[in-house]
């Protein structure tokens, strides 16, 4: 047998990557059409994902913007079926309003389970329809968390989203698994992105995070990306149902 090298390259495969406008989402963009993806960035932001796609394209990489709310199911289905098929998809639109449970309203409940599980559920539906309709092999990567397999104070409602989002994802790797189509989770400890900067910048809060990481560091997300692709690419093939941690440790503890 002649040992080969794995392939990471995503050529001649279409990569939608959801909440692609700034921090993990858009280096998982850039980083999947670097590796040779046709990638459409998907955001509510057309200037800022306009403009991104437009940077890909001028390094001659390939790449388009699709402008739209991924909380409106019904609009984002209808959008995804009149477009080519994709060979893989990113969710990774996310939010967190940390509060204590005796703080947390509804609207608060709401929101943050209609962006990271409702829209996770129903984009994951529309994309994977195609791909079962054309008997096409893929694979879709939710972003979930290290929150997603321990617990925080002040995180109750996030935690609960990204929970739901693994079980999720393993569920649907059963299910889809004998279509060819791969499901995995990636689950970040704390990345500095312009989500979590605004806490991040509390010194205390800062000095608390790093303690509960072995590594020391806080991500980078270009380490996200780069398992993102991994988990997209042929290197990954035996992979479903299964959470990637990044956490620097946090989890082990």
């Amino acid at each position: 047998m002649t040992a080969s090298a794995p392939s990471f390259r995503l050529d001649g495969r279409r990569a939608l990557v959801v909440g692609a406008s700034r921090g993990i989402g858009r280096a998982v963009a850039e980083a999947m059409a670097a590796s040779g993806a046709d990638v459409t960035l998907c955001a509510r932001t057309a200037d800022e994902i306009e403009a991104i796609a437009d940077a890909l394209r001028h390094q001659g990489f390939r790449a388009e913007a699709l402008v739209t709310d991924v909380t409106d199911t019904q609009h984002f289905a209808e959008t995804v079926a009149a477009l080519p098929a994709f060979d893989i998809l990113v969710n990774n639109a996310g939010t967190n309003r940390p509060l204590p449970l005796a703080q947390t309203c509804e609207e608060d409940y709401d929101a943050v389970m209609a962006l990271n599980l409702r829209a996770a559920v129903f984009a994951t539906k529309a994309v994977t329809a195609r791909m079962l309709a054309e008997s096409r092999p893929g694979t879709v990567i939710n972003m979930s968390s290290q929150m997603g397999h321990v617990g925080a104070a002040n995180r109750t409602i996030y935690c609960a989203s990204k929970w739901a989002l693994e079980g999720f994802t393993k569920a649907l790797a059963v299910e889809l698994a004998p279509a060819g189509i791969r499901v995995n989770t990636i689950c970040p400890t704390f990345v500095e992105t312009p989500m979590t900067k605004p806490f991040l910048e509390n010194p205390d809060f800062r000095d608390e995070v790093l303690a509960k990481i072995p590594l020391g560091r806080l991500g980078k997300v270009d380490e996200i990306a780069a398992a993102a692709v991994y988990l997209a690419s042929d290197a990954a093939g035996l992979m479903t149902g299964s959470a990637l941690k990044l956490d620097g440790g946090w989890t082990a503890l």
